[in-house]
């Protein structure tokens, strides 16, 4: 099924613009399958790695799939619109507007260009994002307490070593307190990403770097990603938490598995156990899907920090990608007594690698009192 949904908009792309365009058949035939090709990186990843997940082929073939393939959607969906456009308009009157032809080259400058700005915003190192938290009993140790989010770092041959050490130097620039990545670290098999990953060790920050899975680590080998990630100098946190202290004060910091572990025999999350023996005060909870947020703030949790949305990715898909995740799919929530905080991630995944007005992120929360 993941090959044939891709076919849609390219029969849309050769039924209702290439086919019409007074080209050379041999022109639009070439272009055609050029496009069939781009639709189906898919079937390329599999054939590659044997996973749809994970490219091993050149990152720039990854990027020009990628630009070709967000060129189809992106034709696909502007010339639904302008025939629909064209329909009203002879409705209205018989007397042609516009010129279907002229709307077919517009139709297709535009697609162009948002694709290969959407393509940079994706594959680009993120800026920076700065956001203050109030949390009701802030410990006054705590105020002014800087934590950077990274999430979604889907390191693979599109997001390489050279990409994850540009993203380390910037986050230790950022001289935080605390970092945290909330899953998603890779995009293939320990072997395959031993290198590009090595940046992570890096990593630096003043009370040290705290991680969680997200559903792509059950992909390729959970228990081997696990036990590599830590020895990068990660902590994980399985269904556990830990207490940071800060002159005197004290403030919890918890992490689960990811929802994925349902279909496997690996630990599923379980924030109960997370919390067992935690004292009181305030609980920051690493959760990779967004989708139980209600169930943590019944728990107590005053501020989650999740991905796995990638922010929706493109205006108007976002709402889809809300669906599929209760509701939240990027930036700031208020669910109960809880703050939810959907990031639209550090990267993404390389199958669709393009992103418009949902940029990617390095997000500095400041924690105030409140």
């Amino acid at each position: 099924m993941f090959h044939l949904f891709p076919l849609l908009p390219w029969l849309v792309v050769v039924l209702r613009f290439l086919m019409p365009l007074q080209w050379l058949p041999v022109a639009k035939v070439v272009i055609a399958l050029v496009l069939l090709i781009s639709s189906q990186q898919l079937l390329i990843n599999r054939l590659s790695s044997g996973s749809v997940f994970s490219p091993e082929y050149p990152r720039p073939l990854i990027i020009l799939l990628n630009l070709l393939f967000g060129f189809t959607v992106l034709v696909a969906v502007f010339q639904i619109a302008a025939d629909l456009l064209i329909l009203v308009m002879r409705l209205v009157s018989h007397d042609p507007v516009i010129s279907p032809i002229l709307l077919r080259y517009s139709v297709g400058t535009l697609a162009f260009a948002l694709a290969v700005y959407g393509v940079g915003q994706a594959i680009r190192v993120p800026p920076l994002k700065e956001i203050e938290v109030k949390i009701a009993d802030l410990p006054k140790g705590f105020e002014g307490y800087r934590i950077l989010q990274l999430t979604d770092l889907h390191i693979s041959r599109l997001f390489p070593a050279r990409w994850a050490e540009a993203v380390v130097r910037q986050s230790n620039d950022l001289k935080t307190d605390l970092t945290v990545i909330t899953g998603d670290f890779i995009d293939g098999g320990t072997e395959a990403r031993r290198a590009d990953i090595a940046p992570l060790a890096g990593l630096r920050a003043t009370d040290g770097v705290y991680a969680i899975p997200g559903n792509h680590e059950y992909i390729f080998d959970y228990d081997a990603w696990m036990k590599h990630d830590a020895g990068l100098g990660i902590r994980m946190l399985l269904n556990e938490h830990v207490t940071i202290e800060r002159e005197g004060d004290t403030l919890v910091l918890a992490g689960l598995t990811d929802l994925a572990a349902r279909n496997t025999t690996f630990p599923r999350p379980d924030l109960a156990r997370a919390l067992q023996g935690a004292p009181e005060a305030p609980v920051i909870l690493l959760e990779h899907q967004p989708g139980m947020a209600k169930r943590s703030a019944k728990s107590g949790v005053a501020l989650q920090l999740s991905g796995h949305t990638h922010g929706g990715m493109v205006i108007g898909l976002d709402r889809l990608v809300a669906r599929a995740n209760d509701g939240f799919v990027s930036g700031m929530y208020q669910v109960g007594n809880m703050k939810l905080y959907v990031n639209n991630g550090t990267a993404l995944w390389p199958g669709f690698a393009i992103r418009l007005g949902r940029p990617s992120e390095l997000t500095v929360f400041t924690l105030r009192g409140e």
